[in-house]
């Protein structure tokens, strides 16, 4: 099924509520300007979920956020607020950004730590990585991807861009690649370089605050593209796909393919970035409150 938001058709209830409603619908569109559906105004970054979910046994899941490449977990700082000041136990957590295997075990270690249901949600990169550390425990009850690659089994990150990315360009265009104590043979650490990051990957940010983020990105291993996947957690856990339309590091199509594979329910955002997680916090977090809501 798919389901066309309007400004019109959706006004006097809230995101969250109307995301909720849709959980097992398919897909949902929302409308860039009308994202405040209360009052069809600008977004606010700093409205809350309006829902509030527990499990069955009355314990709320815990929203564990992994952040991607080029970006660390201040990213998802929006999303963080959102969510605790709605009560949600959250935690935004190091990805390492070396190698798929060993930063999902990574996760994985880190989700051994937590009681009670999981809602895990991955951006970019992060993606790929929750995909392969839900797999390796069994509190995880939801997935949630946020303009993110989500990987079969022998699927590399680096292959899921779509052919339109901004990514296929050539590498000395696109990195400044620097050496790394103990890195395999041949690996390098990749930072955008700074036209690439504001005009491809921040472009929906003002220039000042991505330029700030261009300044302060993490470099990610050339390994951590080329690790093949050895886990398809999405096959056995339902998942929910935010796909920004103006994402010009994994593109909407690319992103769309992979969420109907997943049969994930799907929320389409007309416009934003490759970091719409950051330009439009109260949308993203109105998915994970989606997922949440499904957690029983």
């Amino acid at each position: 099924m798919t389901l066309a938001t309007s400004r019109a058709s959706l006004r006097g209830i809230s995101l969250a509520t109307a995301l909720c409603a849709v959980a097992t619908a398919g897909v949902l569109t929302i409308p860039n300007a009308s994202a405040t559906l209360r009052t069809g105004g600008p977004s606010n970054p700093q409205a809350k979920p309006s829902a509030s979910c527990t499990s069955a046994s009355g314990v709320k899941p815990t929203v564990v956020l992994v952040h991607g490449a080029w970006a660390d977990a201040s990213s998802w700082n929006g999303e963080l607020k959102l969510l605790r000041e709605a009560g949600y136990p959250v935690r935004a957590i190091a990805n390492p950004l070396r190698n798929l295997t060993t930063d999902s075990e990574t996760v994985a270690d880190f989700l051994r730590t937590l009681h009670g249901p999981v809602v895990l949600v991955g951006h970019s990169y992060g993606g790929s990585v929750i995909t392969n550390a839900a797999a390796q425990v069994d509190n995880v009850k939801a997935l949630v991807y946020v303009d993110a690659a989500a990987p079969a089994v022998g699927e590399t990150n680096g292959s899921l861009s779509g052919k339109t990315s901004a990514l296929n360009a050539p590498p000395n265009t696109l990195f400044d690649n620097v050496a790394y104590p103990g890195a395999p043979a041949g690996a390098k650490d990749l930072y955008l370089k700074k036209n690439i990051f504001l005009k491809n990957f921040a472009n929906d940010l003002p220039r000042d605050q991505a330029t700030d983020l261009w300044a302060s990105q993490r470099a990610a291993s050339t390994v951590a593209f080329g690790t093949p996947s050895k886990y398809a957690a999405w096959k056995k856990i339902p998942s929910w796909y935010f796909i920004s339309t103006g994402d010009q590091i994994i593109t909407p199509q690319s992103e769309l393919s992979m969420a109907r594979r997943a049969k994930s329910k799907i929320t389409t955002f007309q416009g934003g970035s490759h970091l719409t997680l950051i330009s439009h916090p109260k949308e993203v977090t109105a998915v994970i409150t989606s997922a949440i809501c499904s957690v029983h």
